[in-house]
């Protein structure tokens, strides 16, 4: 499993990385990438924080990669910041996307799709296909998730995903341990998003695109 969106105590998760990451491994995990919640007031705390965890690798078969979630920032301050992000250091700059569960600003999914600092866009609701066109031209990766109740939108994120040829990643947006999921349970989700199996294969193998 490549698991690129994931939360620590750092913003609202319940582990430390390297709880997080033990139990990772323990699931079958090959890579994983720490991306808490992040606006201009805690950016820097929590990348020089999260970088620390990179020592876990002299220890274990695992690939850590400190980022971000940008998380309810005006959309004009999405770009400015992806890119302070990547300056300070972040692997991997996830932003949240409009998720039908939560009040994330309109505009949010049309400005990380128009950034070429943006890695993912998380979750992101009812995206349009001009958005999802968009996140094809600046490489932006679109988000199927395992995150109880963001899910609800998967299946239109497929199928806008598949209509313009946008690059999809699964992740678990894990806030506790009982969030990871092994490669078996990714699989079923993706497909349960609608998707066939052969490019729901395809979809768990693009996140190493990401992996530096």
């Amino acid at each position: 499993m490549i698991d690129l969106h994931t939360h620590t105590i750092f913003s609202d998760g319940e582990l430390i990385p390297s709880e997080l990451i033990r139990r990772a491994i323990v699931q079958g995990y090959e890579a994983i990438g720490l991306t808490d919640h992040v606006d201009y007031t805690n950016v820097e705390h929590v990348l020089k924080s999260v970088q620390k965890a990179k020592y876990i690798e002299k220890s274990y078969d695992i690939k850590v990669l400190p980022g971000v979630e940008i998380t309810h920032v005006p959309p004009e301050e999405i770009a400015p910041l992806a890119k302070m992000a990547k300056e300070l250091g972040a692997e991997i700059v996830v932003v949240h996307g409009e998720s039908p569960v939560e009040p994330v600003a309109p505009g949010t999914n049309a400005a990380a799709t128009k950034c070429p600092d943006v890695d993912i866009l998380a979750h992101p609701g009812f995206i349009t296909e001009e958005e999802a066109r968009d996140a094809v031209k600046n490489n932006v990766f679109l988000e199927i998730t395992a995150r109880s109740g963001h899910n609800r939108t998967n299946g239109h994120v497929a199928r806008i995903g598949k209509l313009v040829g946008a690059t999809m990643v699964v992740d678990t947006d894990a806030h506790s341990p009982y969030d990871l999921i092994t490669d078996e349970i990714a699989l079923k989700v993706v497909m349960g998003a609608g998707l066939e199996e052969k490019e729901a294969r395809q979809v768990l193998e693009n996140s190493r695109k990401l992996i530096k």
